[in-house]
């Protein structure tokens, strides 16, 4: 069955008081990846990432020791340059999210990128054989 690996992340409003609690959630919510969803289709499973904004290039999909890895980041820079004031601005986006493959035929993992969304198909198989992966996406 897959599932998502949570990590427990430290964020910056551990250091304040609960007032600030709320700002700090809020703030860093938007840096969070798209929704994803797993669904059953009886012989696979199908993983849908949603990554907006991403091209295939900055996307990774790796197999390693039964958890598939999805890695997403990019960086836009900006430079306008207007009378004597020089504007450079920077944005890097990034996700990551890791599913448990228990269950799952590494060898006929396939991946697909289109529209924003990352399909992964994940056939089901009985006994797992042990390694790590790198998969392609189409």
């Amino acid at each position: 069955m897959l599932r998502p690996m949570l990590k427990e992340q430290r964020r910056p409003a551990v250091l304040f008081s609960n007032l600030f609690d709320d700002f700090f959630d809020d703030f860093f919510s938007r840096f969070e990846g798209g929704s994803t969803d797993v669904l059953d289709k009886g012989d696979h499973y199908l993983l849908q990432a949603e990554l907006p904004g991403f091209k295939k290039k900055d996307i990774s999909l790796k197999l390693e020791n039964d958890m598939i890895i999805i890695k997403a980041s990019h960086q836009d820079e900006t430079k306008e340059e207007k009378d004597n004031y020089i504007r450079r601005e920077r944005n890097l986006s990034s996700s990551q999210r890791v599913f448990s493959v228990a269950g799952v035929d590494k060898d006929r993992i396939m991946a697909s990128y289109n529209n924003g969304i990352l399909a992964v198909t994940l056939p089901k198989e009985d006994a797992l054989t042990d390694g790590n992966k790198s998969i392609e996406i189409q």
